[in-house]
């Protein structure tokens, strides 16, 4: 049965992901705009214009990957990292609709790069490790592979290819005017011809219907992405609307979601010895934690 076509109107998903599947070329997909929820995480830190916009990459990429994954509790983190570039480390995370994240980079390093560098002139050779946590330690795992290509979304590919040995296609686009950063992007994968348990038994880079289907995906433009007159699900139609059958499926609501608390930080430290602790006392007696997230203090009694 063929969907009918939605009409282009005021985004009705707007800070939501959009989950889409394709049931007669066995692939499935996610789409997902980021605009106050994105504001919300960059004005934590005065970021320079790159790395707002590094972030706002990395935080759509966290709300698409993370919304594969089932579970109230379930987690994705995704964490590039060098030790010779300008960004040394940048860490984001997915739960449940709520993302965090932040940078660690060199600013006057980064100064002398001018206004556009390049993902390898921010890291150098840096390497991408995205965890996928079940809410379990048995349900934890996790790929590491090298920070190459033109963009995050480049290294997000290899990483499904060479970790997962999964199809997939990955387009994020953003943008920053006098309303501030948006993003929003578009992730669109290969399902395997059949699973036993957890073990693949068949995925092919090349299938015929995985072939059509990035193509399609890949005549996306950034400014469709952006476009908040044009909703995700109208985006979807316009990419797919050849195919017999796109099912949508409205997934969760995003927002910034930094879980530090007293009670946390309480918690966390209760579990150093009292002589560590008292290092750690200022004049005080307070033990001063700031967080890198959402760069508040917290003083701790304890």
């Amino acid at each position: 049965m063929r969907q009918q076509t939605p009409q282009a109107k005021t985004e009705i998903y707007a800070d939501q992901v959009l989950g889409f599947t394709l049931p007669a070329r066995n692939a499935r997909g996610r789409a997902a705009r980021l605009g106050e929820p994105l504001r919300e995480v960059l004005a934590a830190h005065d970021y320079p214009a790159p790395i707002k916009h590094l972030l706002a990459e990395a935080l759509v990429l966290a709300a698409l990957l993370g919304s594969l994954i089932k579970g109230e509790k379930s987690q994705l983190t995704m964490q590039a990292q060098t030790e010779q570039g300008v960004v040394r480390l940048l860490v984001v995370d997915y739960r449940g609709g709520e993302l965090r994240g932040y940078v660690d980079f060199d600013g006057d390093a980064l100064a002398e790069l001018g206004a556009n560098p390049s993902l390898s002139t921010l890291f150098g050779k840096g390497y991408l490790a995205i965890t996928f946590d079940v809410g379990s330690e048995a349900n934890r795992y996790q790929g590491i592979v090298p920070l190459e290509g033109e963009s995050l979304a480049e290294a997000c590919e290899s990483y499904f290819a060479q970790s997962e040995q999964v199809p997939t296609l990955v387009r994020v686009a953003v943008t920053s005017n006098e309303m501030g950063c948006s993003a929003a992007g578009l992730l669109a994968q290969h399902l395997p011809d059949g699973e036993e348990g957890r073990e693949r038994l068949h995925a092919r880079m090349d299938h015929p219907e995985w072939e059509h289907v990035a193509i399609l995906a890949a005549s996306i433009r950034h400014e469709e992405l952006l476009d908040p007159a044009l909703s995700m699900d109208a985006l979807i139609w316009r990419l797919f609307h050849e195919e017999d059958e796109i099912r949508i499926q409205p997934g969760a609501q995003l927002e910034k979601g930094c879980r530090c608390s007293i009670e946390h930080y309480e918690q966390v430290l209760s579990q150093f010895p009292e002589a560590e602790r008292a290092e750690m006392r200022g004049e005080n007696g307070v033990i001063t934690v700031d967080c890198a997230f959402c760069s508040k203090n917290f003083p701790i009694m304890l």
